[in-house]
């Protein structure tokens, strides 16, 4: 974990609880979980696996706006349906190439990626939905049938 400086540790410290979220966009684990809707657990489960990284004033995590937007973005992409790993390939190629040409193209082929899944599971939900109103048709008419 990094360690955050002096400076920031004394703003921190002469803040009211609560205060700093507005003041110096940093945010407690408490503040990002309920803006977010999300648990504490899931937060720590993030930082578990490396895709944010908050600061440490003691025992308690301090969250940058950096963090903040990695987390919308985390969230974003699981919506998506995005894995953990290519959320991850994302995020580092964030911090790796400062042009971001890199972190466009892999998230260009990851898109594709999952649009070419998504579109065959439509297909297959729209075959489905066939197969079923034709089921639906043919209990009716035997039901129709039976009752004359």
């Amino acid at each position: 974990m990094k360690n955050m400086p002096n400076d920031k540790l004394q703003k921190i410290n002469s803040q009211q609880p609560g205060q700093h979220e507005h003041n110096q966009n940093l945010f407690s684990i408490t503040e990002l979980a309920r803006e977010l809707s999300i648990s504490t657990r899931t937060i720590r489960f993030y930082e578990s696996k490396g895709l944010i990284s908050p600061d440490r004033v003691g025992g308690n995590r301090i969250f940058q706006n950096r963090d903040r937007v990695r987390l919308l973005l985390i969230l974003r992409g699981k919506r998506l349906g995005f894995t953990l790993k290519d959320i991850s390939e994302y995020l580092a190629l964030y911090d790796a190439d400062e042009t971001r040409v890199s972190q466009v193209e892999l998230l260009q082929n990851k898109v594709d990626q999952r649009l070419k899944k998504l579109n065959g599971q439509l297909h297959d939900l729209q075959t489905t939905i066939e197969e079923l109103q034709q089921m639906r048709a043919q209990t009716a008419e035997r039901l129709r049938q039976g009752n004359q």
